[in-house]
């Protein structure tokens, strides 16, 4: 049977109105990627929940695909976000994808140039704010407050029943629930939605780690902060929209949200490549929380199953990499230049 995209799918599990037009790009169905080298230095077995390979390289299009959809069907013609980049390149595709208008507001400088493109590519009309996401999430709430344009940000509800498909799909793989899940936390509508889906899924409730950057950290200093910098430019938000449901979500699964460090946050990027698996940055912070409270003792994971979120592909973020690169030497075309080169 041909794969039709995630409403399609799971469309009994799934709280969306009755005038819901699907708009697809078969979004979903990305693959859990087994890691042996880090499992067996973890003495567990790890697996990548690898959602780079959706259409438009992040796990935004799970809940784009519901958030779109439902927009279409109550006769939207403009939809409209603030973003960090994922969501931009999602919504201005899903947009594209169903014929409506759609407008993104990014911070100033602060998007990655790979997910920048996406968004133009795809059409959408792009203004950049001066001041932070949390700034431009505010003028887009005060907008769809008093105009009819939709909002498409995770604080749209349908926006949280795409993506918890992304738990379903883990279960279906898994014949159940892992022993525990590993992801970012930014704006913290997936770990919401990964939780929601556990539990509406019940095929067993895995404790959470949700890991966020330790200059964007609010969910662990418990207060926002004003200025969030970090490498990893999807999770630079110092004002979730939903922390407080992120925090419940950890709490009650019987995990944590922990902060890791820039450093850290590429080390893990660099593990996770060294296994062929190329990340963004952000994506890299659950494997850099689970090794820091693996290696500190304060987590065991010997013998169970982890599960990795990686939420967005190495090509949304590549600059960490291509500004630290060195051009390669030039040799003569010559088989005898070669050998010399490679020291044979």
């Amino acid at each position: 049977m041909a794969y039709t995209g995630l409403l399609n799918r799971y469309r009994p599990f799934l709280n969306l109105p009755a005038h819901t037009k699907t708009v697809s790009l078969l979004e979903g169905d990305t693959p859990l990627i087994p890691m042996p080298r880090l499992s067996r230095e973890l003495n567990c077995e790890l697996l990548v929940k690898f959602e780079g390979l959706n259409p438009t390289g992040s796990f935004k299009d799970r809940g784009m695909t519901a958030a779109i959809s439902e927009a279409l069907g109550r006769g939207a013609q403009t939809v409209i976000c603030a973003s960090t980049g994922n969501t931009a390149a999602s919504a201005a595709a899903y947009s594209a994808r169903a014929g409506l208008r759609s407008i993104v507001l990014i911070p100033a400088g602060k998007v990655a140039a790979g997910k920048l493109a996406g968004a133009i590519a795809y059409g959408a009309e792009v203004i950049q704010v001066q001041g932070s996401f949390d700034d431009a999430l505010t003028l887009v709430v005060e907008l769809t407050q008093k105009t009819p344009i939709a909002l498409v940000n995770s604080i749209n509800p349908f926006r949280i029943e795409g993506q918890k498909t992304a738990a379903f799909e883990i279960c279906d793989a898994l014949l159940s629930a892992p022993d525990w899940l590993c992801l970012p936390v930014g704006n913290a509508g997936n770990i919401t939605s990964y939780w929601a889906g556990f539990q509406q899924y019940q095929k067993g409730l895995p404790p959470i780690l949700g890991v966020q950057a330790a200059g964007s950290a609010p969910l662990v200093l418990g207060h926002p902060v004003e200025n969030p910098e970090t490498i990893a430019t999807a999770i630079r938000i110092g004002k979730p929209a939903r922390g407080e449901q992120a925090l419940e979500a950890a709490q009650q699964s019987g995990g944590k949200i922990i902060a890791a460090s820039d450093d850290e946050i590429l080390a893990a990027q660099k593990i996770l490549a060294g296994e062929g698996v190329w990340v963004e940055p952000a994506s890299a912070a659950g494997l850099a929380g689970l090794l820091n409270e693996v290696r500190a003792g304060r987590l065991d994971v010997k013998g169970q199953r982890v599960v990795i979120v990686c939420t967005g592909h190495g090509l949304k973020d590549p600059s960490i990499i291509t500004e630290s690169f060195l051009a390669p030497r030039a040799i003569q075309a010559n088989y005898d230049a070669l050998l010399a080169e490679l020291g044979l």
